[in-house]
């Protein structure tokens, strides 16, 4: 189905500015896939909010799984490999996952690999800017496993995945930074995935490589900004770097590399038929806990997905409601769920890769007003 016959202009008035979007093509109508917010960051006014992500607004994880689904169907049957996956901290590491997860059986060489702003053990293989965002700096790492090394360095294929391309200027800073290291020399094509791609042919006309996007929807945006809207303050929070809790998780979901899914966190927990439970990832600590609520969701539960998040987004609009807390990496940093406050459950599962005394009492306080159980799923 063509979206144009459906919502050729989207228009949105926000309290800074005014957006204008123009479809070219996509496969579901703008207000069944994002909603506007504004954020608390002064470089870019205005923020996409996925309504099928499972970050900022809860989505049922077999909403999310459908989505994998759309956007791995464009991909070809075939393409040169090793095909390396990956997909970009914080907001889009689980869509990365769940593309990958969709195609790893087809290209049965395939790595996903993703950046984080979180360091650990070994050696760093790049690190690149993403300078529109409350936190630029992103590393990825050299993979500890020979097997996923060797597929990591030979790479002829480079996926790309990140929730939404604006500009494109994400994309090609991370293409530049991982063509400088020159240790993936073999790598003849690029692909891109969003679920919203409003970057036209900025990564294309500036990159050496074949370049193919895919996406739910594309088309072009103008933005117009309010002369007299304040310059929002955004809180302190582009930080990369270690904290003071210890990350304890299993590093198998991408950050050091992942070749299949572990599917093994919360293996003791089981919901009812009919129970409603909120599963909350934690940061970057996302698609381990997204297999849990798909397991709880198979088993008849009615099922919300999301996460915390380090991104300030002002309350409004698209954000009906925030719960602020520290971040439970031992950062200082503040943190947040979005959408979660004003609604009701009977479980809470709240996943973390730190042990369950790094998360911040405030949050533990606000979910449970929010539900009778509030529980830490840790793989401690």
């Amino acid at each position: 189905m063509s979206l144009m016959s459906k919502a050729a202009v989207y228009q949105r008035t926000l309290s800074c500015g005014t957006l204008e979007i123009t479809a070219c093509r996509g496969d579901m109508a703008f207000d069944d896939l994002f909603d506007l917010a504004e954020r608390r960051n002064p470089k870019r006014a205005f923020l996409f909010v996925s309504k099928v992500l499972g970050r900022h607004i809860p989505v049922s994880p077999a909403t999310m799984r459908k989505v994998y689904q759309q956007l791995a169907a464009q991909f070809p049957a075939s393409l040169p490999g090793p095909v390396l996956f990956i997909g970009m901290a914080e907001t889009a590491v689980g869509l990365g996952a769940g593309v990958f997860d969709e195609l790893r059986h087809r290209y049965r060489d395939g790595v996903y690999l993703t950046s984080t702003r979180h360091p650990v053990d070994g050696e760093l293989l790049c690190e690149f800017k993403e300078e529109h965002s409350h936190a630029t700096d992103h590393l990825i790492y050299v993979l500890d496993s020979p097997a996923m090394r060797q597929n990591v360095l030979e790479a002829r294929t480079l996926v790309l995945i990140d929730d939404e391309a604006t500009t494109g200027k994400t994309f090609i800073n991370l293409l530049a930074a991982l063509r400088n290291t020159g240790r993936l020399p073999q790598i003849a094509q690029v692909i891109t995935v969003t679920l919203t791609d409003w970057s036209g042919d900025a990564l294309p006309e500036r990159c050496p490589l074949p370049v193919t996007s895919c996406s739910l929807v594309s088309g072009q945006w103008r933005w117009t900004p309010s002369p007299t809207a304040a310059v929002p303050v955004m809180p302190s929070v582009n930080i990369t770097g270690r904290g003071a809790s210890p990350i304890t998780g299993k590093q198998s979901w991408g950050r050091l590399g992942m070749t299949v899914p572990a599917g093994d966190l919360g293996r003791t927990v089981s919901a009812s038929p009919g129970e409603r439970v909120l599963v909350l990832g934690s940061g970057e600590f996302v698609w381990e806990p997204f297999l849990l609520a798909e397991r709880l969701e198979a088993q008849g539960a009615r099922v919300l997905y999301s996460a915390t998040t380090r991104s300030p987004i002002a309350i409004g609009f698209a954000i009906q409601s925030a719960i602020t807390f520290t971040d439970n990496y031992g950062l200082g940093i503040p943190n947040f769920v979005y959408n979660v406050a004003h609604q009701q459950f009977d479980r809470v599962l709240l996943c973390t890769e730190t042990p369950a005394d790094s998360v911040d009492a405030h949050l533990l306080q606000a979910l449970a007003k929010v539900a009778a159980v509030v529980e830490i799923v840790t793989y401690e």
